[in-house]
């Protein structure tokens, strides 16, 4: 994928993230933060037979928060918790600069060049963190 690609794909989904919106509706709740800038993500997810229904979040954060949490969101919705820490872990390994499964990330490969800007690998691993974190709670 060129750059010039990966790029639309970011600031689309900056711009017009998917699932970003506040319900009504009983879901498991996390609040992920970067303490180093303006990072504030809540996530919700509604898990149903080990099955993510939905998922969509609130809050500020940056370009590259916003549009990893748009573009997980729309990865995740339909998978098992176990792909969608499978999805979560290959894409941290993907952040870290560490071997791991294109295949698996679909539009996540936007991100496969975040390290040439280190200080912006919290801000891309944020909402995964936030995933891990309800998924953990929902055990």
């Amino acid at each position: 994928m060129n750059s010039n690609l990966k790029r639309e794909i970011i600031i689309e989904n900056n711009s017009h993230p998917f699932h970003k919106e506040t319900k009504g509706e009983e879901y498991i709740k996390i609040n992920t933060r970067n303490e180093s800038c303006i990072d504030n993500i809540n996530l919700f997810l509604k898990i149903e037979n080990n099955l993510i229904v939905d998922l969509y979040f609130d809050g500020e954060a940056c370009a590259i928060s916003t549009s990893v949490t748009s573009i997980m969101i729309k990865t995740l919705i339909g998978k098992t918790l176990d792909e969608a820490l499978v999805i979560s872990e290959e894409f941290e390994k993907m952040i870290n600069e560490q071997e791991y499964n294109k295949n698996i990330l679909g539009e996540l490969n936007v991100y496969d060049e975040i390290y040439k800007q280190p200080n912006r690998k919290n801000c891309a691993i944020l909402p995964f963190k936030g995933l891990k974190q309800i998924i953990k709670k929902s055990d």
